[in-house]
């Protein structure tokens, strides 16, 4: 099992200053626009993939994950980030929690976009969702990991966890499944990767 660090504070430290980075980018839009704007979003880093692959604006597939559209879009994913994101960032530590995320980040905005590319159906995008499924998918790693069970989370609410996450978004209009889909299977690859690299520096307990 990964280093834990005993009776720490439930709001880990990268991961609340993650969760205030995406809050004040809302605000700061908001005072400037209408965040349930697409255009407005797009001019300020949502991602469009003729933006990314056509404009070279590769920065969109991270910036895209900071802007929210409206503020149920923002409350609804800083909620789950805030709960998934302190287990990951507690058992992993503080730099590989900011390189899982930034992996979570990609993975989906790729998956994101090449899944537009294929369908043809073009949409400006953004919000922290896919990073939401990508901590889903390091902890479904480490629950694997350790037999179904990590912390206090037993396996079984953690998969029906999953499967209605999965659910409420293919039955919700306007959900970026893909996004989901892909941050889900980078957060469980990369978990496993910085899992196997940390045991091989010896960073582990056992």
């Amino acid at each position: 099992m990964l280093a834990m660090q005993e009776k720490s504070p439930y709001l880990t430290p990268v991961n609340t200053v993650l969760v205030l980075a995406n809050v004040a980018v809302y605000f700061i839009l908001e005072a400037m626009g209408d965040t349930t704007d697409a255009p407005f979003m797009y001019a300020h880093g949502a991602m469009y993939p003729a933006a990314v692959l056509a404009g070279g604006q590769y920065y969109r597939l991270f910036t895209s994950a900071f802007v929210h559209f409206g503020l149920p879009h923002l409350i609804n994913n800083m909620v789950l980030l805030i709960c998934l994101g302190s287990y990951v960032e507690k058992a992993y530590g503080r730099i590989c929690y900011v390189i899982l995320y930034l992996a979570g980040v990609l993975g989906s905005s790729l998956t994101s976009m090449f899944f537009m590319v294929f369908s043809g159906d073009m949409a400006v995008s953004g919000g922290a969702s896919g990073v939401v499924f990508g901590m889903i998918g390091v902890l479904l790693f480490l629950m694997i990991r350790n037999k179904g069970r990590f912390e206090d989370l037993p396996w079984k609410r953690f998969l029906l966890m999953i499967v209605l996450a999965l659910y409420f978004g293919f039955a919700t209009a306007g959900v970026d499944n893909a996004a989901h889909i892909g941050g889900l299977a980078t957060g469980f690859a990369a978990g496993a990767m910085v899992y196997l690299i940390k045991k091989a520096a010896g960073g582990l307990r056992r």
